[in-house]
């Protein structure tokens, strides 16, 4: 294992910040590793009871497209990834659920993130009125769930944690 000597914090933003670690490497070199520091985050697959996902389309600045996501969401310093999901399944959706539970975690890149996102499944859901962010533009979308993996293979699903999410449910 590596071992750090320095460690320097270069960019502290509202998501997400930035270190530049100075670790020991083979043979004594010295090896600069920048680190993305992440809250980690939570992703939700909301099964309705005849078989469909509820899923989102929202625009993603830094790829420049709108995608077609299983709803997720930031966690907040300090909050419970079960809350979090619960939260942002109402927020992004409307929805609530009677039953949700953690289906897995995954680091999202962990060659330069810390980010851990836990992924759920909700199912027992109520309709309601969705309320995102004032910085997101969501709209939601029911998708046969028969349906995912054609749309996984012909690219109208690109997003890795709903991929992920969706092809590890195994029905």
């Amino acid at each position: 294992m590596n071992e750090t000597t320095a460690s320097e914090r270069v960019y502290e933003g509202r998501v997400f910040s930035v270190r530049v670690d100075t670790v020991q490497g083979e043979g004594n070199s010295s090896l600069r590793r920048d680190v993305v520091e992440h809250p980690g985050a939570v992703a939700i697959v909301p099964l309705t009871d005849d078989g469909q996902v509820v899923m989102v389309t929202q625009y993603r600045h830094p790829v420049g497209e709108w995608l077609l996501e299983i709803p997720a969401g930031t966690l907040e310093k300090g909050e419970d990834p079960d809350w979090c999901a619960a939260r942002e399944l109402e927020e992004e959706t409307g929805c609530t659920a009677s039953s949700m539970r953690r289906l897995f975690s995954m680091y999202m890149a962990p060659g330069y993130c810390t980010e851990l996102l836990h992924v759920y499944v909700a199912e027992g859901l109520s309709s309601g009125e969705p309320r995102p962010d004032d910085d997101e533009r969501i709209e939601v979308t029911l998708v046969p769930l028969a349906a995912i993996a054609d749309m996984v293979r012909d690219g109208r699903i690109r997003d890795a944690k709903t991929i992920a999410a969706l092809m590890t449910l195994g029905r």
